[in-house]
């Protein structure tokens, strides 16, 4: 019961802060009207039993199906074998990520359809399949996480540079779309199956980094799609970013109407992996009847929460984060909208439970030197900062993405060879954790209604990217405290050197 009510806690702490917020500004400044307001309320409610539904879901199936083909793995000698288990397992988890499929149906919509919503998701899914067989198969090769990073990011540069300018954004946004619900459980579960049974230091630091590894497949795969469909017809691109159901008369059919083609969507990307489960679950997990019964249920959980979070964001949650982010910025005072954007990000990094997690492993990790408090407080000014940084992006006239991502994530590689290897694995993980529910689905809708006003922007180019901004924050924050926690380590400082 305690576990059960701790995830009804994450799941409406997740959402709270965000409706506080919404609700202070209809009443202030941004008044949105009564029919808006109450699709968001509802809209609000079904995110939160839906999350809640969908995390129990992935504690039953998910997460045990993680572990279990983790020990499948260490029990497997072909490398193909663990290539193959990895890449399916990979693209399935990646293809039913609700976050994923928000992200890829604005991009559809904002696209006009010239790049389909089930384009994206594969693209992606095919790029988590092929860099979690990297992640796993890395270790068995005693290749260093810093230089398979350095690779790794080298390839997104020259890729970036290849790429058609008006993709990099979504490209960029990419890894954040597949940091969600369902994807960081099961990868972390599956370190946890790879790495629980090596014994010393090495163990503790291949436990971390995986997640890292994965999310950048998402940005190459979606590079690569770009450069094969640069020639798609954008011509249609919808250059100011409206609400299809804010002005709906209908608060119900606003949702109803929603309900069939997100049911059908969510059991078709559902399907591959309960197939997948089923045939190893007869060549390999072999589970009792209790135990398969039980995961199957899981899979039932799994599929209700989806419906009811989709449900929930789309039929108009993001919509008022949309009308919101149109608002504020169409305000002369453009101050406003910059600091609106910073309290936006800080305060929905404290709604993710990652960051307690992420923080809790960095003060064990250096013996109380580093306080978890401390960690939060910084990621919350970070990820601020970060969407601050991103309304000033859309606002003003020529200010490129790569202006904050190129020596960003340069310098993220570069502070990675000096800081102590457990603090790189964390980092790079990191960036998942400030990419979670809000920043998916609020934040990105506000960064599209803000794009949507400014004349001379276009919601495909200037619209997104805001993710990829949010996520770097936190990389650089652990790597900036790994290198201090080095420095005073060998001062003395410290009682626990990672080195």
């Amino acid at each position: 019961m305690n576990v059960l009510l701790k995830k009804f806690r994450d799941a409406v702490f997740s959402v709270i802060p965000i409706t506080i917020i919404v609700l202070i500004l209809n009443f202030t400044i941004v008044p949105l009207g009564t029919t808006p307001l109450i699709k968001f309320l509802i809209g609000a409610v079904l995110i939160i039993f839906g999350l809640f539904i969908f995390l129990i879901g992935v504690d039953i199936a998910i997460i045990p199906m993680g572990d279990m083909l983790g020990s499948t793995i260490l029990e497997t000698n072909s490398i193909w074998k663990i290539i193959l288990i990895c890449f399916l397992f990979g693209f399935s988890i990646s293809v039913v990520e609700p976050v994923l499929h928000i992200v890829a149906g604005q991009i559809d919509y904002v696209t006009a359809g010239a790049i389909s919503k089930s384009l994206i998701i594969i693209s992606v899914s095919i790029g988590v399949g092929v860099l979690i067989t990297l992640g796993v198969i890395r270790p068995m090769f005693n290749i260093p996480l810093r230089l398979c990073l350095t690779i790794i990011y080298s390839i997104i540069f020259i890729l970036a540079l290849i790429a058609p300018p008006e993709f990099i954004s979504i490209s960029f946004d990419a890894p954040g779309a597949t940091t969600g619900v369902l994807t960081v459980p099961f990868i972390s579960s599956l370190a946890i199956g790879l790495f629980s049974k090596r014994a010393g230091k090495e163990s503790e630091e291949d436990s971390f980094g995986l997640v890292g590894i994965t999310t950048s497949g998402a940005v190459i795969a979606l590079l690569i799609m770009s450069i094969f469909v640069r020639n798609a017809d954008l011509s249609h691109t919808i250059n100011h970013y409206t609400s299809n159901n804010i002005t709906s008369s209908s608060i119900a059919g606003s949702f109803l109407k929603l309900v069939p083609s997100i049911m059908l969507e969510t059991l078709s990307a559902l399907l591959p992996i309960v197939i997948i489960f089923l045939v190893f679950q007869v060549i390999s997990f072999k589970l009792s009847k209790n135990s398969f019964l039980n995961i199957i249920k899981g899979f039932v959980h799994t599929f209700i929460g989806a419906v009811l979070f989709l449900t929930g964001a789309n039929g108009g949650f993001m919509d008022v984060g949309v009308t919101i982010g149109g608002t504020l910025t169409s305000f002369e005072n453009k101050i406003v909208v910059i600091l609106f954007g910073f309290l936006l990000g800080a305060v929905a990094i404290l709604a993710e439970p990652s960051v307690y997690v992420i923080s809790k492993q960095i003060e064990e990790v250096t013996s109380g030197y580093i306080k978890g408090s401390l960690i939060i407080s910084a990621f919350s000014i970070g990820v601020g900062f970060a969407v601050a940084l991103s309304v000033i992006r859309t606002i003003v006239p020529g200010f490129k993405l790569w202006y904050y991502l190129l020596p960003g994530y340069a310098l993220a590689v570069i502070l990675s060879y000096f800081v102590p290897n457990l603090f790189v694995g964390i980092a790079f993980d990191s960036g998942g954790v400030a990419t979670g529910l809000m920043a998916a689905t609020f934040i990105l809708a506000f960064a599209q209604g803000a794009a949507g006003v400014v004349e001379g922007s276009n919601a495909l180019v200037d619209g997104f990217g805001t993710i990829s901004i949010i996520a770097l924050m936190p990389v650089l924050t652990l790597l900036i405290f790994g290198l201090i926690f080095k420095v005073k380590s060998s001062k003395g400082g410290t009682q626990k050197n990672e080195q």
